[in-house]
């Protein structure tokens, strides 16, 4: 398992410095002048040429991706073009807004998909099992900003018990109005991700309830329900441990949309922004962090799985 742990780390770093690669690359393929944003319109060309020398883009690539790479050794993720402030810190000041509210919505949904889903399999052949089956079925097909639109639309316009958007400028230091201005996000994303995680609960729960040992379970007089309790549901969260891993990495990737229907000041904002601007470092910066973010989650899962699972434990040690 140390082994296994150990090979999974590398692999992580490498992708990690992979993805670096690809987006400096990709980045500086884009057209357009970082220079032209940080100088305005009506700029003369020495002013452009100075700011190139400022930003240190009048270099080769070359050059610019070997001290890309030194600072990313040294965790240091640069200055903003624009506002010339530590990338890190801006990061970690919007990640106060989307990481709340990626896992407020994940645990959410967790808390409604799994009972759901499992009642969803266990009465399958009951009405109110096949009308589960269908919900999650539509969930999925409707998008995420159209159902924030509405429950805006209800809940903030109609019935005027939440705000549409916003956060307040004071962040957590006013934790009412900061708790108000998450709930509708948050639901939005949590019911969306339910309807998802309901059809794999429920499709793991079938494969259980269908397995010979739950059989036999069964032949030596215990319940259905005891049966499932007891031996199904471990043998149940394998699989489901994996899309759920999917998930909260797609739910966290899914927060820049929800983030711009509610007007939060998380990550997705400041990525469009450093787009608008032509700032890399705040781009690389946010795509870095998000793509270590789904890494960890990834790697997180996977060993989950093998605590779970003793035969991968065994398949992962050869």
């Amino acid at each position: 398992m140390l082994g296994y742990m150990t090979r999974r780390l590398v692999i992580l770093l490498l992708s990690l410095v992979a993805a670096a690669i690809v987006l400096f690359v990709l980045l500086r393929l884009l057209p357009g002048d970082p220079a032209n944003a940080l100088v305005g319109v009506g700029a003369t060309p020495e002013q452009i040429e100075a700011a190139r020398a400022q930003l240190g883009s009048d270099q080769s690539l070359l050059v610019q991706f070997v001290a890309y790479l030194g600072d990313l050794a040294r965790f240091d993720l640069g200055q903003s073009f624009v506002s010339r402030a530590p990338v890190i810190e801006e990061i970690s000041r919007r990640l106060s807004v989307t990481l709340p509210l990626t896992f407020a919505a994940f645990f959410l949904a967790m808390l409604l998909a799994i009972p759901l889903g499992i009642v969803a399999a266990v009465k399958a052949r009951r009405w109110y099992g096949l009308v589960l089956s269908v919900v999650s079925q539509v969930g999925i097909a409707v998008p995420v900003f159209w159902l924030g639109i509405l429950l805006v639309y209800q809940f903030s316009l109609t019935l005027r018990w939440l705000p549409s958007g916003g956060f307040p400028l004071r962040g957590y230091e006013d934790p009412g109005r900061a708790v108000q201005s998450m709930i509708l996000p948050v639901l939005t994303i949590a019911l969306i991700m339910t309807a998802s995680l309901m059809r794999y609960v429920r499709s793991a729960t079938l494969d259980v309830l269908d397995s010979d040992f739950l059989r036999t379970a069964r032949a030596l007089g215990e319940s259905r329900t005891g049966a499932l309790m007891r031996h199904g549901l471990r043998n149940a969260a394998v699989p489901v441990v994996s899309v759920l891993g999917i998930e909260l990495s797609t739910t966290f990737l899914g927060a820049v949309v929800v983030e711009q229907v509610f007007s939060l000041p998380g990550l997705g904002s400041m990525l469009l922004l450093g787009i608008q601007q032509r700032d890399y470092p705040n781009v690389q910066g946010v795509l870095i962090v998000s793509t270590l973010l789904v890494l960890l989650v990834g790697f997180l899962a996977d060993i989950l799985q093998r605590v779970l699972d003793p035969r991968l434990r065994k398949e992962g040690g050869r």
